[in-house]
């Protein structure tokens, strides 16, 4: 492990694999990606400096992600390539650009790690502030690689964000799955979660903002983002106040793969941009600047949903589309 020398804002861990992608022709194209290391690589393009700390594969597919983040700007914690393989998905996207996935993820090289060296590559870059994480790696088999790291992320004054994005169709214990995820909530300052995962989560309520609103109240997160699909999304405070953006047009959809990473990528550069307060959202926030982190996150995602596969934006699109006028935004649900 390296001495980060740079001034590495965000450390994301999780899984960086290969999506093959099924054409319309049945063929599978091979492409970068995995929800952290879009993550990643979103979050460099719209110039956040980023640290990549799980380890990447020497073979050809673990070259191409390694080429991918740092072409993007993305700094690697671990730039020795590993002799086990890259992870791989499965992914089918049906008639309305929405992606199924099946995952292989045994003996794989980002699950090549642990806790002790996570949290070693943290505690060498000096001016991190924020630790992101979440999909694949809230599985409860890699527990004592994550739960370790997030407790001493949280313990050195680190704002921790979680993406709750469920992956249940490759967990064979639901019920364990579930109760892992709301574990592993709890070491989150910011949870992002869709209306599906919240779904996935079963958890009490008839709407979406209902199951959000509950699992607010049982974690101890500051904030919470809900996205809901082309209907847009929610800032949920703990202080109890909900505000809505989305898009005032229709928008030509080639896929949504990417498109929630994005979502947060925006999400967190705007944060970093305002520098909240650590207890933002604990007391009344002021409306326009919730409404502005939304747009920025709504924006973000919009690009890239209409971009074949995930393709982030950089920081001058996303301001532009915001500028732009297309997204309204305001207190409440907004549905």
């Amino acid at each position: 492990m390296v001495q980060i020398n740079i001034e590495v804002q965000v450390a994301t861990a999780g899984e960086a694999l290969i999506d093959l992608i099924r054409g319309a022709d049945g063929r599978f194209e091979p492409c970068i990606g995995g929800a952290v290391y879009n993550l990643s690589r979103a979050l460099a393009r719209q110039g956040i400096e980023t640290l990549y700390l799980n380890p990447l594969s020497r073979d050809r597919f673990g070259r191409q992600l390694a080429a991918g983040m740092l072409e993007d700007g993305v700094h690697l914690a671990a730039p020795e390539p590993v002799v086990e393989v890259t992870s791989l998905a499965v992914v089918s996207v049906n008639a309305d650009g929405h992606p199924d996935y099946a995952f292989y993820r045994e003996g794989v090289a980002d699950r090549a790690t642990d806790a002790a060296r996570l949290t070693q590559a943290c505690q060498n870059a000096r001016a991190l502030k924020i630790v992101c994480t979440g999909a694949l790696a809230l599985s409860p088999d890699d527990a004592s690689t994550y739960l370790p790291w997030l407790a001493a992320q949280r313990d050195g004054g680190k704002k921790v964000v979680i993406d709750a994005n469920l992956r249940p169709s490759v967990m064979p214990d639901l019920k364990r799955y579930r109760a892992h995820v709301l574990n592993t909530l709890q070491y989150a300052d910011v949870i992002k979660v869709s209306d599906e995962d919240l779904d996935n989560l079963a958890l009490p309520g008839t709407t979406a903002l209902e199951k959000a609103q509950h699992l607010l109240g049982v974690c101890s997160a500051q904030v919470l983002a809900l996205t809901l699909g082309g209907a847009g999304a929610n800032l949920l405070t703990r202080h109890g106040e909900v505000f809505f953006a989305r898009e005032t047009a229709s928008l030509t959809v080639s896929d949504t793969v990417g498109a929630g990473d994005c979502f947060l990528a925006g999400l967190v550069t705007s944060m970093l941009e305002a520098d909240l307060a650590a207890d933002w959202g604990s007391a009344r926030v002021d409306s326009a600047q919730a409404q502005s982190l939304l747009q920025n996150a709504i924006a973000s995602a919009s690009i890239c949903v209409q971009r074949r596969g995930c393709v982030p934006p950089n920081r001058a699109e996303v301001l532009a589309h915001v500028a732009s006028g297309r997204i309204a935004s305001g207190e409440g649900s907004g549905l």
